[in-house]
């Protein structure tokens, strides 16, 4: 009974020890299994080197430039009308005429109020005439009271003459001073100094009080042209504005040339709909090329970024991840979260890097984070050249 025991122990014995070994039977488990376990246990291919241009991260004063679409329009224009009804006698200007503040335009008929005018003057002769005349006799009658000749009474009633035809005489005066004024009005002066429109009546025609316009006069010079900035912006137009710096840049859409302004209004209010606040700068224009109703481009610079790290935009990607650049590391890239603080002109703001950091530039969509770099050296353009004229057949 002993010796038939002893390999049933020993069998038992065998099994727990390869159990607790927990190392798998590879030699059994079949090709598929092993394959597997190889490609897990191999090391991991090394990347490949990625050609690329590099830029490098530079500090400099960054300009916030503001750019837009504006509309110019006339600081003043005037559309001059009659102020009596009466019939135009001579115009003194053409159409298109460039005229001077206070320049006589038109002449209208005054016979009317000249016979009024010689008129009020002539019922103030005759009132100052019987004025002096009621002095003269108040004049006596207090040297005849004084005599007892004429009573109390007679006094006060030749006094009371007096101050009447006083009273009179001013009347008379004012009665002049209106008729002046109506006189005036057959003389129509230009308000302001600018450029003529087309004048709409000629010598013989009626016009009606304040309804017939004769012409309008537009400032040129200087002019103003009107734009909109986002509400975000609005706090660097009003200190540009309030400190005397609000350079404005206006360049027609016709590429006819491009202008220097300064910022001169800013509304009060924010549009509801769009967000933007309207404002107004004003341009020199001697030589009439900004027209009042034609359309401008316009770059304002509102602030400037003191010593801003700037790189060009193009080395920015932007990914799922957020946006990111690519920095050289020890000839390997790293990548770099940043922020674009604002963008220009093919050059960014940022934060995240440094001054004097290599940045990935062109090739940057074939690098990896770890991926070894290898700059691109450009090829001198006289190689280019003959390469290019030995390849000619």
């Amino acid at each position: 009974m002993k010796t038939s025991r002893h390999p049933l122990l020993a069998l038992c014995v065998l099994s727990a020890l390869v159990a607790c070994s927990g190392k798998p039977d590879t030699q059994n488990a079949g090709p598929a299994a092993s394959a597997a376990a190889s490609a897990a246990s191999a090391p991991a291919a090394p990347l490949a080197p990625v050609t690329v241009s590099l830029v490098t991260a530079e500090q400099r004063d960054f300009p916030v430039r503001l750019q837009g679409n504006g509309i110019v329009s006339p600081l003043s224009s005037v559309d001059l009308r009659s102020q009596v009804t009466s019939t135009v006698s001579k115009v003194h200007f053409a159409d298109g005429q460039f005229v001077k503040a206070g320049q006589l335009l038109f002449t209208l008929d005054s016979r009317t109020d000249e016979a009024n005018l010689a008129k009020a003057q002539a019922q103030l002769a005759k009132d100052q005439a019987a004025l002096a005349d009621a002095k003269r006799q108040f004049e006596r009658s207090k040297q005849l009271f004084a005599q007892a000749f004429i009573s109390q009474g007679a006094v006060d009633t030749i006094q009371s003459q007096v101050e009447s035809l006083a009273a009179s005489t001013l009347a008379d005066q004012a009665a002049i001073a209106a008729a002046r004024v109506a006189l005036s009005f057959d003389r129509i002066q230009a308000p302001s100094a600018g450029r003529a429109g087309v004048v709409n009546v000629s010598v013989g025609s009626l016009v009606q009080a304040n309804v017939t316009s004769l012409v309008t006069i537009t400032q040129l010079d200087p002019i103003a042209v009107a734009f909109s900035i986002p509400q975000r912006n609005l706090p660097d137009a009003l200190a540009a504005l309030k400190g005397g710096s609000a350079p404005v840049v206006a360049q027609l859409a016709d590429g006819g040339g491009s202008f220097q302004g300064r910022l001169q209004f800013v509304d009060s209010a924010i549009a509801a709909g769009s967000g933007t606040v309207q404002v107004k700068a004003v341009f020199p224009n001697k030589e009439g090329k900004l027209w009042p109703g034609a359309y401008v481009d316009i770059a304002q610079t509102v602030t400037t970024l003191v010593g801003a790290t700037t790189i060009p935009q193009a080395a920015v990607v932007q990914g799922t991840r957020g946006t990111i650049v690519y920095v050289v590391d020890n000839g390997r890239a790293r990548l770099q979260p940043i922020k674009v603080v604002y963008a220009e002109g093919g050059m960014a703001a940022v934060t995240g890097i440094s001054p004097g950091d290599k940045i990935v530039m062109d090739g940057k969509q074939n690098v990896r984070p770890g991926s070894p770099l290898v700059e691109s050296v450009a090829k001198p353009a006289a190689s280019a050249a003959s390469a290019a004229v030995t390849a000619k057949p």
